[in-house]
């Protein structure tokens, strides 16, 4: 292969297409780099050439699903900062910016395929490969929404926000990932194929975690008075 080949742009994709397949299929730690030229149908200098590493195309093929996703959230969170001035933030607005996109972007077919498969991934790997990926490309997105809820919800401690946008985030996670089981276990009277309808039934649902009030005592004291009382 000579260097005109390596340095064309299908080359690259094409090695990008053969190792989602296999990562999203397989596992990250569970397919080599011999596998993946051969699913490409390229040499193994081409990888080298084009990423460095097993490790860096790793991160290339993750972060070419997720970076505009997460460019989208923080252009609409943006907007949203610009709107609201120096007055309070509305922590709808923020969630909409934040999960709303992702929504969308999953009903559409071939887009929204491949990004169920990324976050599945994601989510499921624990090697320090997929770890530090998720670090990278996740890093600005969180820092910002972070703030931004915080600026949303100045009565609650940090903490609690911490654990409200937790909370918010794993009911978006299971949506994207776990679509299809809804509709089997309810025969269909629950199908995520709506999707201005599913957009309004999770940010409803998280808009009234966030904004619930906060018991005087902590939440562990809470669950131990309620053990108590059982007993």
């Amino acid at each position: 292969m000579n260097s005109s080949t390596l340095m064309s742009v299908p080359t690259k994709e094409q090695i990008l297409d053969a190792a989602e397949r296999l990562i999203t299929e397989r596992g990250i730690d569970a397919v080599s780099l011999r596998a993946i030229t051969a699913e490409a149908n390229v040499n193994l200098a081409a990888v080298h050439y084009h990423f460095g590493s097993k490790e860096g195309l790793v991160h290339k093929v993750f972060e070419r699903r997720i970076r505009p996703l997460n460019q989208t959230r923080l252009e609409r969170l943006a907007a949203a900062e610009r709107a609201a001035g120096e007055g309070p933030l509305d922590v709808e607005v923020v969630l909409r910016a934040l999960i709303e996109p992702a929504i969308r972007l999953s009903s559409e077919h071939e887009r929204g395929s491949q990004l169920m498969r990324m976050c599945g991934r994601i989510y499921a790997e624990q090697s320090a490969a997929v770890q530090e990926t998720f670090d990278d490309l996740f890093r600005e997105l969180v820092e910002k929404f972070r703030a931004a809820f915080a600026r949303a919800l100045p009565g609650l401690p940090p903490a609690e926000v911490a654990w409200r946008v937790h909370f918010a985030v794993g009911a978006m996670v299971h949506t994207l990932t776990e679509s299809e089981k809804i509709k089997r276990f309810t025969d269909g009277a629950c199908d995520t194929a709506d999707t201005d309808a599913l957009v309004e039934r999770i940010i409803r649902f998280c808009v009234a975690g966030m904004r619930a009030g906060v018991s005087e005592q902590s939440p562990a004291a809470v669950a131990e008075n309620r053990l108590e009382a059982i007993q």
